[in-house]
């Protein structure tokens, strides 16, 4: 049977209120964005918010942390795709986190870094959507290591250090309007990627 229309405007509703949010809670911050922007910016009533989110401005909080981590995870997966070369593929990624950085004028951000600073120790089903989104993007990142050779404890490591090093370089990049710290950071990643097929 054939959706209906009123299905289809649904769906779209519910989309267009969950990336109005993912977007606008990485750029302003969840505490400082309020429901009202978010509506104006879906086009969506106010009375959707509550038809899709009961639990109202925290379950869309953790809807856009999930669309937000879901999306990011194709990008890694991207990058590292089944039998690349993981240094090749690491140095990619930072030059295109640099090169993203200067073409949207330091304002692209991580999709869950700003939100999951925010919740961190306020409000733990923010907390837990993040800490999953950051878990999916190390599981591709530790499972291309693995693949390539490195042993499974060590691919993990090397897969959090990659991480902690794109996402402290993001930070200090955009603060100081500078690309700089994402280079340094990418040929750091790529090293430490190299060293530790090298031990393999």
């Amino acid at each position: 049977m054939a959706p209906t229309r009123a299905s289809d405007d649904t769906r779209e509703t519910r989309t267009r209120l969950v990336e109005s949010a993912a977007e606008l809670f990485s750029k302003q911050g969840y505490g400082g964005t309020g429901i009202k922007t978010v509506l104006a910016d879906a086009s969506a009533p106010y009375g959707s918010l509550y038809h899709f989110f009961p639990g109202g401005k925290q379950d869309l909080g953790v809807a856009a942390l999930k669309y937000g981590g879901e999306r990011y995870r194709s990008q890694v997966e991207a990058f590292h795709p089944v039998g690349s070369d993981p240094v090749e593929a690491t140095t990619r990624s930072f030059e295109h986190a640099a090169d993203l950085l200067v073409t949207t004028e330091f304002s692209d951000a991580c999709p869950i870094a700003t939100m999951a600073l925010e919740a961190a120790n306020t409000n733990d089903a923010l907390r837990q959507a993040a800490a999953e989104a950051f878990e999916s993007w190390l599981d591709v990142l530790e499972t291309s290591f693995a693949e390539a050779g490195v042993a499974d404890e060590r691919a993990r490591e090397v897969a959090v250090e990659c991480f902690c090093l794109m996402e402290g370089s993001v930070l200090l990049a955009r603060t100081t309007r500078s690309a700089d710290p994402v280079h340094i950071a990418g040929r750091a990643a790529a090293s430490l990627v190299s060293a530790a097929l090298a031990e393999a």
